[in-house]
């Protein structure tokens, strides 16, 4: 068999399962329950779960090529510290990038940014698949975590900004509280509740219940 005839396309049935299949039947905070802490610190406010999603899949996606395209040259014993050297590095390009072009999110997203190096997403999909897999397996893997870890985190802040400030990307949804105007002037009140980080585990909670729902065989995970 000729070497051309060899070659899996680019989009196989296999490889687009490492995009559709983290977005619901594998997603990595509501069915693998990782990188939950982010899902409660910073989705206050859509922007700042938005950024911090795209800032996730990008360093997801570069660690997952750096490393499939290392996994022949690293040593078996220092491979974790290899990935951290990785991951460590893509954290600080992507945070330096975020305070030259949007300083204010970077500011709200604070610490965050950095604790991406310890994302269980990043260091769960190197370990488990960029080291065994070839580049563009890797990246389209990467890609399929990185959008089902931001899926997550915009419903949920999604919800959060609209019914704990009325807002959503800053913009007044239900008119203005402080003129008394929208739904205001019928008596309706933010949800204060929402704006904590207990609200972010009821919000997940219910995005499980109803994934699970419309799809029973995830009930065994």
């Amino acid at each position: 068999m000729s070497e051309v005839a060899e070659k899996e396309p680019l989009f196989s049935k296999k490889n687009k399962q490492l995009i559709s299949d983290p977005l619901n039947e594998n997603n990595p905070v509501t069915i693998q329950v990782l990188g939950i802490c982010s899902a409660l610190a910073v989705t206050v406010q859509l922007k700042n779960a938005f950024v911090m999603s795209l800032s996730v899949m990008a360093v997801l996606i570069a660690g997952n090529l750096l490393v499939s395209l290392l996994r022949n040259l690293i040593p078996g014993r220092i491979r974790i510290i290899v990935q951290l050297v990785v991951v460590a590095s893509l954290v600080i390009i992507v945070d330096q990038v975020l305070k030259a072009f949007v300083y204010d999110v970077s500011k709200q997203l604070s610490v965050f940014v950095g604790l991406i190096i310890t994302n269980c997403i990043i260091m769960g999909r190197l370990e488990a698949f960029a080291l065994g897999n070839k580049p563009w397996p890797s990246i389209l893997d990467g890609v399929g975590n990185g959008l089902g870890y931001g899926l997550v985190l915009v419903i949920v802040a999604f919800f959060k900004e609209l019914f704990g400030s009325g807002k959503l990307m800053g913009i007044e949804i239900f008119g203005s509280m402080a003129d008394g105007t929208g739904l205001y002037q019928f008596g309706y009140e933010n949800n204060g509740l929402m704006l904590l980080p207990p609200s972010s585990l009821v919000i997940v909670g219910i995005y499980i219940w109803i994934q699970k729902t419309r799809s029973p065989q995830l009930i065994e995970h």
